[in-house]
């Protein structure tokens, strides 16, 4: 299968540079595929699973909680607020900010800012979770 040059980074730095088959990921529209010879494209990223099929074959998998993904002339770079992948999930730590979130919520009284921010945590906190399984 053909090729293409990707690059994935968060504010922390680059975590992936080379050729892969595939990227497969949420956008703020829905789930999408980028392979070889993709039309120029850019989109907002969601929150959800993301996995990348690389020149070997051999699929990853990795957490991503929103950023920016493009295709340029061939060249797709993804730069993620946050992207883990799988193998670096710590499933305590996400269980933990979940029980947190969850319990935020179920206390109540909160701001609107507060229960948004509760809910955002939850999320991220679950996407963890489901990727690590």
């Amino acid at each position: 299968m053909s090729t293409f040059p990707l690059r994935i980074g968060t504010p922390d730095g680059l975590l992936f540079e080379g050729d892969v088959e595939r990227v497969v990921c949420r956008s703020i529209g829905g789930d999408i595929a980028i392979l070889a010879r993709h039309c120029n494209f850019c989109t907002a990223l969601g929150m959800g699973e993301a996995s990348v099929v690389m020149a070997d074959g051999n699929r990853r998998t990795a957490a991503c909680i929103g950023g920016m993904l493009s295709v340029m002339n061939g060249t797709c770079r993804l730069l993620a607020t946050t992207w883990e992948w799988k193998e670096d999930i710590d499933v305590e730590r996400a269980q933990a900010a979940k029980k947190r979130a969850e319990e935020m919520i179920a206390k109540g009284g909160l701001t609107d800012q507060e229960y948004k921010m509760a809910s955002a945590k939850l999320q991220r906190a679950l996407v963890r979770l489901s990727v690590k399984k």
